[in-house]
């Protein structure tokens, strides 16, 4: 009994674990996440956080249950969808260096829900766009030697559940923390906060469109 008991929450754990190593890595990501929050407040930079939670779940899902179709046409067309995130990518790193942030505050005063449902798809949306993460969730799994032929499909579900509550958990904690700081922020450091920002993930998208180009180009391997 206590067997039984035990196996899930390991499981639950190991969910927990992979779901932390996948979200925590600061990429553009996570830069556009903490510049929402210091900018607009912690609602708006943890729902761009559960957009790229929800993007991961479904990896997940793809990962775990093996769904060879969907997974199948997400590695096919990887490329494809690499160069419209870098696209995305590139228009919201310029959109965040261009803004003033006196008038995103100003915005935010006449409607403080303005844009919550946005924020959350265009994150969900990125976060699809690098589809070689059900490679990541799938090699992990393996290595942790997560599979068991007993009970699969509920054991299954227990470690995707992880996954999620592990990505969840990341973006509550980060934003949170940065929303502690954020009033600290004077309207000049604000200024350089959206500068610096939209630098990096510009910086970051060119970064990705020149190794997809390369891979294009047989210059490194794809």
């Amino acid at each position: 009994m206590i067997e039984e008991t035990v196996a899930p929450v390991l499981l639950f754990v190991k969910g927990v674990v992979i779901g932390l190593a996948v979200s925590v890595p600061m990429g553009p990501i996570g830069v556009l996440c903490v510049q929402r929050t210091i900018n607009r407040g912690r609602f708006y930079g943890m729902v761009s956080g559960f957009g790229a939670a929800f993007a991961d779940t479904v990896f997940a899902i793809i990962a775990v249950f093996g769904l060879t179709v969907m997974k199948n046409f997400m590695l096919n067309y990887s490329t494809e969808l690499q160069v419209f995130g870098v696209a995305v990518l590139l228009v919201l790193g310029a959109k965040i260096f261009f803004t003033n942030p006196v008038t995103q505050i100003r915005r935010r005063a006449r409607s403080s829900n303005k844009g919550v449902f946005g924020d959350f798809l265009s994150v969900f949306f990125l976060t699809l766009s690098n589809p070689l993460t059900v490679l990541f969730f799938g090699a992990t799994i393996a290595a942790l030697g997560i599979h068991g032929p007993d009970d699969y499909f509920y054991s299954q579900l227990i470690l995707v559940g992880g996954i999620s509550a592990g990505a969840t958990t990341w973006w509550i904690s980060l934003t949170s923390i940065v929303n502690i700081f954020r009033h600290k922020f004077r309207l000049k450091q604000l200024w350089w906060i959206n500068k610096i920002s939209g630098i990096v993930i510009l910086s970051l998208s060119i970064l990705a469109g020149l190794l997809l180009l390369l891979r294009f180009l047989g210059v490194i391997a794809a």
